[in-house]
């Protein structure tokens, strides 16, 4: 079986490559084609995944290269983890944001639409030739904003693009060891968009265990999500948020941690990501030691400034444990593949699952996975406060998908204005004014 990697110089790839060295079940991914536009990230990356086999007799084996034809023909399943106009590209959304006082983030609220605007046109391209490329290949995408950019995609390859985010599963995996459970074994019902979701119940042998948690201030205040919402906040929504909404729920605060940070996220993973490719210039550098030092350093530095905010300290040693997106990427393809069924958190198109949607709307919701796909799992009505953000940011991804499809100023500055976390829409015009100056990528924005 053939996996292609778009993005394949990407610095998170060799997590993927180690799942699926993992995986020696028959029917297992055989042959790994990487894709990137930069060579020389392509050998770095190329060199950390040689290391990782090492020893490993049916470890799967690895092709670069920066065709893209190449690397989509005869390819089984898809990852999409690609990165347009790279971390530099990221540290620009977050400044020009902030500048205008408002977050940044390379998802939520300005910078999540800033990255959407430049994303969607090229996974657009890039859905279209998988499509004549590779037809009977599944995507899974996990390029961000993954709920906009996976429901960019399905507009032309239907349910073969699913989209996957490591955030609900790891909430859904902290709550249940706080609640002494096998992960494994607990039903996470989850729901909402991408980085825009709540747990509204963790079930356990059919109970719900969900209201035990929430009414134990010593066992809210046990992990991540405990401490950055608070147990009197967590209390009175009566679900766990996923650990994006804090953007929402504490935004004045973000904003103003991320304003007085002495560089912002992007900047921070820009310098340390070309410190390590710089690194692996050197034929004698240790590439997966190397690799490995920069991803803890990486993932201990995670979402600091919304911890310093909350005051919830450091990570702790379980929640920097691996198994995010790439295990969630092996258990999908595994489902897929050898009709292996399975439940998982993914991002699909609604079907009906929430009224307040209509159908062709990327959702993140419990799904069951079998070789048909992913079958969104029925859920209950969300709540008012919920219905409230999950409408308002649809309607602003639409209008971000409206702007690449046509070109629309006028739909760009719509997203902008829309976003709950953007407070004025001569705000939103000046947000379009400073990106398309700092993106040449987003000069197709000039139609009335």
């Amino acid at each position: 079986m053939k996996l292609t990697i778009l993005g394949g110089g990407g610095f998170r790839v060799p997590l993927v490559y180690g799942a699926l060295l993992g995986d020696h079940a028959e029917g297992r991914v055989s042959r790994v084609t990487l894709y990137d536009t930069d060579t020389g990230r392509l050998t770095a990356v190329a060199r950390v995944l040689a290391e990782q086999a090492r020893g490993i007799h049916d470890a799967p084996a690895v092709v670069a290269t920066d065709d893209l034809d190449e690397a989509l023909r005869g390819a089984d399943f898809v990852f999409s983890a690609i990165r347009v106009g790279g971390l530099e590209g990221r540290a620009a959304d977050e400044r020009v944001a902030l500048d205008e006082g408002v977050l940044g983030q390379e998802t939520v609220g300005a910078g999540g639409i800033a990255y959407g605007l430049r994303t969607v046109p090229v996974a657009v391209e890039l859905a279209r030739r998988i499509a004549r490329l590779a037809p009977h290949a599944w995507v899974i995408n996990f390029t961000n904003p993954a709920g906009l950019v996976t429901e960019a995609m399905a507009r032309h390859l239907g349910d073969r693009v699913i989209g996957i985010c490591d955030s609900p599963v790891g909430l859904g995996r902290r709550i249940a060891r706080v609640l002494g459970a096998d992960p494994d074994r607990a039903w996470i019902d989850y729901v909402g968009l991408n980085h825009l979701g709540w747990v509204r119940g963790l079930h356990i042998e059919g109970r719900d265990e969900l209201p035990r948690l929430l009414a134990d201030p010593a066992l809210l205040g046990s992990f991540e999500e405990g401490r950055l919402f608070g147990a009197d906040w967590l209390r009175s929504l009566g679900a766990v948020p996923n650990e994006y909404l804090h953007y929402y729920y504490f935004n004045r605060e973000a904003v103003r941690a991320y304003q007085d940070a002495e560089q912002t996220r992007g900047a921070f993973l820009r310098d340390q990501q070309e410190g390590f490719y710089a690194r692996m210039k050197d034929p004698d550098a240790p590439a997966l030691t190397t690799w490995d030092r920069t991803r803890a350093e990486r993932e201990a530095t995670y979402m600091a400034e919304n911890r310093d905010v909350a005051g919830a300290g450091e990570r702790e040693e379980s929640d920097l444990e691996s198994g995010g997106y790439e295990q969630v990427a092996l258990a999908l393809m595994r489902a897929v593949a050898r009709n292996e069924r399975t439940s998982l958190i993914l991002d699909v198109r609604n079907r009906g699952t929430l009224s307040v949607l209509d159908a062709d709307a990327v959702i993140e919701v419990p799904c069951l996975v079998d070789a048909n796909g992913a079958h969104p799992v029925s859920v209950d009505p969300l709540p008012y406060h919920a219905v409230g953000l999950v409408t308002a940011v649809k309607a602003v991804e639409r209008a971000v998908l409206e702007a690449a499809e046509t070109g629309s100023r006028a739909a760009a500055v719509r997203a902008f204005a829309l976003h709950p976390l953007v407070d004025s829409v001569s705000v939103a015009r000046r947000l379009v004014d400073g990106y398309t100056q700092v993106h040449p990528g987003l000069a197709y924005l000039d139609r009335p």
